[in-house]
């Protein structure tokens, strides 16, 4: 690759006008011949800047609604040509391609126009083709050519050209190179991603990913891995698209667990009523209603005060002063809401550590949408789990049928236990959670752990007898065997709500008829692994 390379031609073709007066201002400063298309030239000229039409160049105007303007040897031919090959320079010569040294291109709004909801012909308009062309033949020569894509690339080019004499160097030409082709693969990504959906293909046979990074992170999940945050430009609701008003930059495991929290929070309609999440390593350790938000946190908090200390909390509500000022009373890593007051934002402030992220809105708990892991040699993709079973459609199995108050902690608990790693067990009553088992190897051990927990709750609050008495019982899939049911029951539940679909369903129905307990049957399971 060749060292310095002067920049004294550039062509500029941009959707976001931002910043480009300023750019074709610098440049012209500096003695570049500018050439432009559209509204771009029109722009540059309006602003004083002496442009020269790539239809001039090309001896062809732009036709079919802009659709052909750049794909033209005159223009390609001056992207790729390399300077150093005497073939290429002949052939330049011999047809008159002038090269071009600096191609400026952000591509039509595609994503947006997506986002935005427009019609599929809409959509389709809004694909670039002239747009990634110029720039995969720019990256492809990027030892002669800076391609930028980006407008926060702008002053970096121009401070590039002022430490070198007007020209760039090989490095940074380098870098250009390969932000070029990330957006172009993003782009693709997304146009076939979207044509996917539409043809409602479940399994396509070439899936694209794509991510804009949002921060470069301290470590991942331990001090010796390194990690980076992206966003997936869908927009949705929550910690990546989140303002974060104080406290330090968030980790790794600070976004995973805030996601879990604020996905689960989100259950929780705030028309219903405020609703709190406290989340501990991506499980949640207390969750509950109250008629505000302040009672709602503080039946959270009383399911597990232990685990709740460096936790995250996740509101459905705006954040207030009194909820403020009861989270403070212990160390706590991340608040996570759609709004809070001045006087709540006053009373952290004080708490110099403590994240508080606003977010303007809740996910939709039922939107579809993929989810991603990574295996050794392959991705398994999924349907995000926005499973619902409405209250009519569950199943009264048992002899005994739960009570109306029953039924609401039933559902409750149901909700909580989807965001419950599996195997899942929860105990809840009046609308709290008061006893969690998570990603035990058998149900009857997460059975064991959420009794055991409400108990020892129960004796630190000076309670006599276990939280879990009177609770109503979720279990994320189906009782293998009476064992676990049981374990519930002695634990205090009195009624239970779970998949079914077991070969034993009968033997375990007997259980719980012999115990005295009421169970319905969602036919649907929860498993999050």
């Amino acid at each position: 690759m060749t060292d310095l390379t002067p920049v004294r031609r550039a062509l500029i073709s941009v959707s976001d006008k931002t910043g480009l007066i300023e750019l074709g201002q610098a440049l012209e400063t500096r003695g570049v011949e500018i050439l432009s298309t559209g509204g771009s030239a029109k722009a540059l000229r309006d602003a004083g800047v002496k442009v020269l039409d790539v239809a001039d160049v090309t001896g062809f105007p732009e036709m079919m609604d802009g659709r052909v303007k750049t794909l033209h040897p005159m223009v390609h031919g001056g992207l790729l040509a390399l300077r150093d090959n005497a073939e290429h320079v002949a052939a330049m010569e011999e047809h008159g391609i002038g090269g071009i040294d600096l191609l400026v291109v952000n591509l039509y709004p595609f994503e947006a126009t997506v986002a935005a909801g427009a019609d599929y012909d809409t959509c389709i308009e809004n694909i670039d083709i002239g747009g990634p062309a110029m720039i995969r033949a720019a990256a492809k020569n990027a030892a002669y050519v800076n391609v930028i894509v980006d407008v926060e690339d702008y002053d970096k080019l121009l401070g590039d050209m002022e430490q070198h004499g007007g020209a760039t160097c090989p490095k940074f030409r380098k870098k250009l190179s390969q932000k070029a082709y990330a957006r172009t693969a993003a782009y693709d990504a997304a146009v076939s991603t979207w044509m996917a959906e539409q043809l409602e293909l479940e399994a396509p046979k070439r899936r694209a990913f794509a991510g804009e990074l949002v921060q470069t992170l301290r470590y991942g999940e331990n001090s010796h891995q390194k990690a980076a945050f992206y966003t997936d430009g869908s927009g949705r609701a929550g910690v990546a698209s989140a303002r974060q008003l104080q406290g330090k930059e968030l980790s790794y495991n600070n976004i995973n667990d805030t996601d879990a929290a604020f996905e689960l929070v989100a259950e929780f309609a705030p028309a219903d009523g405020p609703a709190v999440a406290i989340i501990k390593h991506a499980n949640p350790c207390g969750v509950a209603v109250g008629a505000t938000l302040v009672e709602a946190y503080q039946k959270a908090f009383d399911c597990d005060r232990t685990s709740a200390f460096g936790g995250i909390v996740a509101l459905n509500q705006p954040l207030d002063a009194d909820t403020a000022t009861k989270i403070t009373e212990i160390f706590t890593e991340v608040v996570i809401a759609p709004g809070a007051s001045d006087a709540a934002i006053e009373i952290f402030a004080a708490k110099k550590n403590l994240r508080l992220l606003l977010t303007d809105g809740l996910p939709d708990p039922r939107a579809a949408m993929k989810t991603y892991k990574q295996v050794a040699g392959g991705m398994l993709v999924q349907d995000k789990d926005v499973g619902h079973v409405p209250a009519a459609d569950l199943k009264v199995v048992t002899k005994k049928a739960p009570t109306d108050d029953q039924m609401a902690d039933l559902q409750f608990a149901w909700k909580v236990a989807k965001h419950v790693k599996s195997n899942a067990i929860v105990y809840v009553k009046n609308g709290a959670t008061v006893g969690v088992g998570a990603g035990q190897m058998s149900r009857l051990d997460s059975a064991n752990v959420a009794a055991a927990k409400a108990a020892r709750m129960a004796a630190e609050l000076g309670l006599d007898e276990s939280l879990a008495k009177g609770s109503a019982v979720a279990s994320d899939a189906f009782f293998p065997f009476p064992d676990g049911l049981l374990e519930a029951a002695a634990a205090g539940g009195t009624c239970v709500i779970q998949p079914g679909g077991s070969m034993r369903d009968k033997e375990v129905i007997e259980a719980a008829d012999a115990a005295g307990l009421a169970m319905v049957f969602t036919g649907m399971r929860h498993f999050r692994h």
